[in-house]
């Protein structure tokens, strides 16, 4: 099973690990609750070379990434980074993406970890001559330093932090690195690319200088907090981006896979994705049953808010629920009465 370029460092720092993706990752440090804390309050350092990440370079590259994403990525320039999806011809999310566009033809894309080869596959056979298709996940460390003060950590490392949503080159230790104000916290912060090779002294020396080692345990309240979808719960093949309510990152000005079948569901979609807080420690957790009204469902993603201190959750229901739809969640046997609210659960 791989394991992260850091993973002596995590075992090192006494780190409990999991299998995520077919990863050997760490889960926690000392502890979940511990490492939330520390990255809504202070900082928290993620590895997450697990992620897949490739570059996309060459005459034709933007029009490659139109055609195979949702989302446009020519409307954003050089030095930015956008939030899409890779759909199927049934226009459900097959993946759900961060691109990075470092230059006019350059891009880097980032897919889950578990999507990684087939996103690169399906980016490899739809690409044109002289487009090319490189994976670099094998070759770099990506890390991710979320929390109030990551802005300070990362410009007292680095020199320089870019800004929500831009993207940036340096060097540290004499190697390139690339750095994108993106993250899956809601915090702000910045993940960081870097040849493997620098990956161990680049947690040092963010370590070092304030950030405190987080798991994927924490990061997973932590993006539940935020309403962020997962793939493979929240989000997957048989559910689109209308369904999730991620209707913004869909453009509908150009054609990309998956669009025809969108636009006939647009404004009738078959389920639709409702968020719903339960009162003290009643946890509604994943596959636990949910009515509102007359529809049915199930919670793909739900947990105790560490920072609200109460149940959240997620859960889609078919048919989409009347907006003032009673809802109650069984919790070990008893129907628990829930409340339904917009996402976020945490404003930041």
């Amino acid at each position: 099973m791989p394991t992260s370029p850091l993973h002596a460092d995590h075992q090192s720092a006494g780190a409990r690990f999991t299998d995520f993706g077919g990863w050997t990752m760490p889960l926690r440090y000392i502890g979940v609750l511990k490492e939330h804390a520390a990255v809504r309050t202070r900082a928290g350092i993620f590895d997450v070379s697990h992620l897949g990440r490739f570059d996309v370079e060459g005459d034709g590259s933007t029009e490659l990434l139109r055609s195979q994403l949702c989302n446009d990525i020519a409307l954003i320039p050089p030095g930015r980074a956008q939030y899409t999806m890779a759909l199927n011809d049934g226009g459900g999310v097959e993946d759900d993406i961060i691109v990075w566009r470092l230059d006019d033809d350059h891009y880097r894309v980032m897919p889950n970890g578990t999507n990684f080869d087939g996103i690169v596959d399906r980016f490899t056979e739809a690409a044109p001559s002289p487009v090319t298709v490189n994976p670099v996940r094998s070759s770099t460390a990506l890390l991710a330093v979320q929390g109030p003060t990551a802005r300070e950590i990362v410009e007292a490392t680095l020199g320089f932090m870019p800004g929500r949503f831009r993207v940036s080159r340096g060097t540290f230790a004499g190697r390139d690195v690339v750095v994108a104000g993106t993250g899956y916290t809601g915090e702000r912060g910045a993940e960081i690319c870097i040849a493997r090779e620098g990956g161990s002294a680049l947690w040092g020396a963010l370590t070092a200088a304030g950030a405190t080692p987080a798991g994927l345990g924490a990061r997973d309240t932590l993006r539940l907090e935020m309403g962020y979808p997962l793939w493979g719960q929240d989000l997957g093949p048989d559910t689109s981006p209308i369904e999730a309510g991620l209707e913004r990152v869909i453009a509908w000005d150009h054609d990309f896979v998956g669009r025809d079948m969108l636009l006939a569901q647009r404004g009738t979609p078959r389920k639709l994705l409702i968020a719903f807080i339960t009162e003290g420690r009643a946890i509604p957790r994943h596959g636990y049953r949910v009515q509102a009204g007359d529809s049915r469902g199930a919670v793909t993603s739900g947990n105790f808010s560490p920072t609200l201190g109460h149940g959240i959750a997620l859960a889609y229901l078919t048919p989409p629920p009347l907006p003032d739809a009673p809802i109650t969640v069984m919790i070990r046997g008893d129907a628990t009465p829930a409340t339904r609210v917009s996402l976020p659960f945490l404003e930041k």
